[in-house]
C-alpha cells in the first residue's frame, strides 16, 4: 500500500517539473539570461572553476563519504520516516546558518554560498544512505551531483535529467573510469541554473535589517526542494529495482 501511495506521488511529482512557470518566472529567467550574457565569460569560468572545485571537494572527500553507511534491509516506509527526520534536521541547520549569515551583512553573506553547498551535499549523502546507496561508490556520488542538478535546473533541462535518472542503471555502465568520472560532467551549466536559482533570495539576504529573515526562509526552502527532488529521485531507483 505503501509503494502505491509514492507511485502516486512521484507520479504527480513528474507532471508538476512539467508544468510551464509562471508569467514573473519567465520574466526572472530572461532577465537572468539577459545578464548573463553581459557577464563576460572570463567571470563565468573563474565562477564556474569556484563552483567545480567547492562539489568536487565535497564529492571526493572522505570525511564526507566514509561515515555514509548504507541502511540494510529496512521497508521503503521505514527508509523515507528516516529522511523526513534527517530533511528536518537539515532545514533546521540551513535555517541557523542562513539567518547568522544574513544578521552579518555583505561579509557574511559571502561565506553563505560555499557554506550552504556543503549542507545540502551532506544532507544528500545522508539521504542516499537512509535509501540503501553506498556514496563510497564515484557512480552514486555521481547520481548525487544529477539530483543537486535536477533540484536548480531550467525547466526545459527538467526532462533530460529525470529520464537519466529513470535509465541510471543503463547510465552507469557508460559512466568514465573513476579517475575522470567529474571531468566529463558540464559543470558551466550546472553552476549558471544553481546560482539563477538561488540568485534574488541571495541578493536580498544581504540587505542590513530584512538579510537575517532572508536568509533563514530561503535556506529552509532550498533544502525542502532539494529534500523533495532527492526523495523522488531514489524514489523512480526503488521501484524499478
Amino acid at each position: 500500500m505503501y509503494e502505491t501511495q509514492v507511485a502516486e506521488e512521484l507520479s504527480r511529482w513528474k507532471r508538476k517539473l512539467e508544468k510551464r512557470p509562471s508569467m514573473v518566472g519567465r520574466y526572472t529567467k530572461g532577465l537572468q539570461m539577459k545578464m548573463n550574457k553581459l557577464i563576460p565569460e572570463k567571470v563565468h569560468s573563474v565562477v564556474t572553476a569556484s563552483i567545480k572545485n567547492m562539489v568536487h571537494a565535497t564529492l571526493v572527500g572522505s570525511e564526507y563519504t566514509t561515515k555514509k553507511q548504507p541502511e540494510e534491509a529496512l521497508s521503503l516506509k521505514e527508509r523515507e520516516e528516516k529522511v523526513f527526520s534527517i530533511m528536518k534536521s537539515y532545514k533546521r541547520t540551513a535555517a541557523l546558518e542562513g539567518a547568522g549569515t544574513g544578521a552579518g551583512g555583505i561579509l557574511l553573506g559571502m561565506v553563505d554560498f560555499p557554506l550552504l553547498l556543503s549542507i545540502k551535499m551532506k544532507f544528500l549523502f545522508d539521504t542516499a544512505a537512509a535509501y540503501g546507496y553506498d556514496v563510497r561508490d564515484y557512480r552514486e556520488r555521481l547520481f548525487v551531483l544529477y539530483l543537486f542538478q535536477l533540484a536548480f535546473a531550467r525547466e526545459e533541462k527538467r526532462s533530460l535529467l529525470v529520464e537519466k535518472l529513470e535509465k541510471w542503471d543503463f547510465e552507469k555502465e557508460r559512466l568514465p573510469e573513476k579517475e575522470e568520472y567529474l571531468a566529463t560532467f558540464d559543470w558551466k551549466a550546472f553552476q549558471l541554473d544553481y546560482r539563477d536559482y538561488i540568485d534574488l533570495p541571495k541578493m536580498l539576504q544581504l540587505i542590513p535589517g530584512v538579510g537575517a529573515v532572508v536568509g533563514a526562509v530561503a535556506n529552509y526552502h532550498f533544502i525542502d526542494v532539494l529534500g523533495e527532488t532527492a526523495m523522488n529521485g531514489y524514489r523512480i531507483r526503488w521501484l524499478s529495482e
